[in-house]
């Protein structure tokens, strides 16, 4: 006659098959970092240049955020390179 565990669970792994902390694989993104905050702030500054300043008009400001852009584009990709796990 077999007991049953006191503890709810008791030994087997949870419904996803996987121990908590013993994910093998990637783990998503989590949405939002200190990086887009920063890259929002600026375009959020450029706007408010882009407005009031009579010396910049619309094609300079589309050119910075182009370029502030393709710099946080390649940013980002360098830091995900950078957490490549070799198999």
């Amino acid at each position: 006659m077999s007991t049953t565990p006191t503890e709810p669970g008791g030994t087997r792994p949870p419904m996803g098959g996987v121990a908590p902390g013993m994910w093998g694989g990637a783990r998503m993104p989590i949405p939002g970092n200190a990086e887009f905050a920063v890259y929002f702030l600026i375009e959020v500054i450029f706007a408010i240049i882009w407005i009031a300043a009579e010396s910049v008009n619309t094609h300079d400001w589309v050119w910075f955020s182009t370029i502030l852009t393709a710099f946080y584009i390649l940013s980002r990709g360098i830091a995900k390179a950078s957490r490549v796990l070799e198999q």
